[in-house]
């Protein structure tokens, strides 16, 4: 996706409510907090261990895109996750001047090994394969899985799971979006890899794929202000029971990671969760679940 402008942003805020769901297989629930939970004075900034000694340093991909983040700027505070992050930052006692952001690829952020910052904001899925080589925050989004084509693609009307069994389907690799079409879809071809969603959607756009796999969010995104042939074609179900949350990325037993869930249990606690879905991410009206 190419980043949205502030203006657009601002128009899409007032005709979304937050798209809720359940998607790809692993995906956990809530992860308990770590040995190190701690609570008032020890969660303060002076107590806290963080990479830059004063400082928050916070994590994110490069490019960024909307709904998440707004003009490819994390430290902005716009779009979804770059206002959960700052709200985050802000309540471990962190001031605007004293967080950091520092650029990290998807697949290096959840990689075994030390990490260059305190916390990594990304669509992070929590799965326990991940949580082998990472910690993760307390969830802070529950989040669906989608399925967009051209309109002229032979599965834009696809009703069903079974509609798209004979479709070549693409995502980014290493996501749950990529996940849900191998253990949700089960199509009969190979599915596409790309490095990004950039690259992916250019390949729906040349008519490479079929259809893309992305969360709901993004497929409102693109399909609204994006690419104008493209439609929305249904919502992946749930394999397990169990809703695909995304959490934020800490080092692997991380001293923070119990200040930060605590962050967003409050967060959540006080309403502030909701109100920014509310703002930043779009309806699900108009896009069916596929059985």
């Amino acid at each position: 996706m190419r980043p949205a402008t502030l203006l657009f942003a601002a128009g899409l805020a007032s005709l979304m409510v937050a798209a809720a769901g359940c998607a790809p297989a692993d995906e956990t629930t809530a992860p308990a907090a770590s040995a190190g939970s701690t609570s008032g004075a020890a969660c303060a900034p002076a107590q806290l261990k963080t990479v830059a000694a004063g400082k928050l340093t916070i994590g994110t991909d490069d490019p960024v895109y909307p709904p998440w983040f707004t003009d490819n700027k994390p430290d902005n505070g716009q779009g979804f996750e770059g206002a959960v992050a700052a709200a985050v930052a802000t309540k471990l006692g962190y001031a605007k001047d004293q967080v950091a952001w520092t650029r990290v690829t998807f697949n290096n952020a959840i990689a075994p090994g030390p990490k260059a910052f305190d916390f990594d904001i990304n669509e992070f899925s929590i799965t326990d394969e991940r949580k082998q080589a990472v910690d993760f925050s307390a969830p802070y989004y529950d989040v669906t899985q989608a399925v967009i084509a051209l309109k002229s693609s032979k599965i834009a009307g696809a009703k069903t799971l079974a509609d798209l069994k004979g479709a070549k389907l693409g995502a980014q690799v290493g996501t749950t979006s990529y996940r849900a079409i191998t253990e949700v879809v089960k199509p009969g071809a190979q599915p596409a890899v790309y490095n990004n969603n950039d690259d992916a959607k250019q390949a729906l756009q040349n008519g490479q794929i079929d259809g893309l796999v992305v969360d709901l969010p993004t497929a409102f995104y693109i399909t609204s202000a994006e690419i104008d042939a493209a439609t929305i074609v249904g919502q992946l179900p749930q394999p397990s029971g169990t809703p695909e949350q995304f959490g934020l990325v800490l080092d692997k037993g991380s001293p923070l990671t119990g200040c930060v869930s605590q962050a967003v249990d409050a967060l959540r606690a006080d309403g502030t969760l909701q109100r920014l879905q509310q703002q930043w991410l779009s309806t699900t009206q108009g896009a069916p679940t596929l059985t």
